[in-house]
């Protein structure tokens, strides 16, 4: 998925957390409802200064706007752990063998 139908889908998470409506962000963000709706599909970006807006409205840090890899496709996910574990060392690997055991039972 490509980064800005993740961010897209990051802005409608933090706005449903805040409870928020799409005409409620418009209108705290100054922008209309349709812009809410194309950002949040991954249709359109926004400028810097509605970043500013939207890590207010929600209490966040602009960084936290981009913290979306949780949001990520399975297979996705997998790809990218398996390449992780292709760089850490035989300690590591069995340390975080143990975890993983131990949150899927």
């Amino acid at each position: 998925m490509d980064s800005q139908k993740l961010f897209g889908k990051r802005i409608k998470e933090l706005r449903k957390q805040n409870n928020l409506t799409q005409e409620q962000l418009s209108e705290i963000l100054g922008v209309f409802q349709k812009q809410i709706g194309n950002i949040e599909t991954g249709t359109t970006f926004t400028t810097m200064a509605n970043l500013e807006k939207f890590a207010e409205a929600f209490g966040v840090e602009i960084a936290d706007l981009f913290a979306f890899s949780h949001l990520k496709q399975r297979e996705e996910l997998l790809d990218e752990i398996h390449s992780i574990l292709k760089t850490i060392d035989d300690k590591q690997l069995r340390i975080i063998y143990r975890l993983l055991k131990d949150v899927a039972r």
